[in-house]
């Protein structure tokens, strides 16, 4: 244990002047015997090049006392403003998550599960469900993405965040059958289509993207193709929602022969889609 900080509790908050600055640190006075080494990773949640980035000689600020058991199993502690700012940023976004505020994250990196982004200094991630996909995501990198806050857990150092819920508070309650929505293929299926409609990820069947015949969804979409295609089904409570462009084809099959025409005329043919359904409700009430 570090003798200096003997008398000190780990979690106290004590004040502390920068009395030296150093390529790799500082010097602090918090009233121990002697002054007391900072490294530069423990100045700042964010990263830095320089204690001057961070400190100023004879500035008087909080310190954290910290402690932690290194290899060979003997408790050390010492202070940080890294881990005191850190303290604060979760006690700020536990706050932001209450009060369901929208805030503004940069993505600076991507992984396989979503965009990377900070908060307060803290690493957060957006993850692909939670993505308004208008674009591919490597060039969400270096963009400011308004997101909600969805899970926070100091304890696991897990900060879930979500673009679509800033974008569609209301989630597909907006949406309605017969509706005709553009979107973004994201992934090919045997089975069918995923489609980023902006608010969620709709499936496209198989069944349900032509009349005539072909062979797989690989020989008519590519992924990142931009297409028109109208609402069949939806369950609110569970956010699914599935799409036709079969129902848009003003003649069978073309979706495979001219996609173009299909969205073309996309609007006139939900509209005669959606009176037809009409007319089978008007039928089917009248046979009761």
């Amino acid at each position: 244990m570090n003798s200096n900080l003997s008398s000190f509790c780990p979690g106290k908050v004590v004040l502390g002047t920068v009395i030296g600055l150093e390529p790799g640190g500082a010097l602090i006075d918090i009233g121990a015997p002697t002054a007391i080494f900072l490294p530069i990773w423990e100045m700042s949640i964010n990263e830095i090049d320089s204690p001057e980035e961070a400190l100023q000689l004879n500035e008087t600020r909080e310190f954290l006392i910290v402690s932690k058991y290194d290899e060979a199993g003997n408790l050390m502690q010492f202070i940080s403003i890294r881990q005191l700012e850190k303290k604060l940023a979760w006690e700020r976004v536990r706050q932001m998550q209450a009060e369901n505020v929208t805030v503004y994250a940069k993505g600076f990196d991507t992984s396989r599960a979503g965009v990377l982004v900070r908060i307060e200094g803290l690493h957060g991630i957006i993850l692909g469900s939670h993505l308004d996909r208008c674009k591919p995501i490597e060039e969400l990198v270096g963009e400011e993405l308004p997101v909600k806050i969805v899970e926070v857990d100091e304890d696991r150092d897990r900060l879930y965040l979500s673009h679509r819920l800033a974008l569609y508070p209301d989630g597909i309650k907006h949406l309605e059958v017969g509706q005709v929505v553009a979107g973004r293929v994201l992934a090919l299926k045997p089975y069918g289509a995923f489609v980023n409609i902006g608010v969620i990820n709709a499936l496209l069947r198989t069944t349900e993207i032509s009349h005539a015949p072909f062979d797989t969804p690989y020989s008519v979409f590519k992924v990142n193709d931009e297409i028109k295609a109208m609402i069949i089904w939806m369950d609110v409570e569970k956010g699914r929602v599935s799409l036709s462009t079969k129902a848009l084809e003003p003649e069978p099959g073309d979706m495979l022969k001219n996609p173009q025409k299909v969205y073309e005329k996309a609007e006139e043919m939900a509209a005669k889609y959606r009176e037809q359904m009409l007319q089978i409700a008007a039928i089917a009430i009248l046979s009761n």
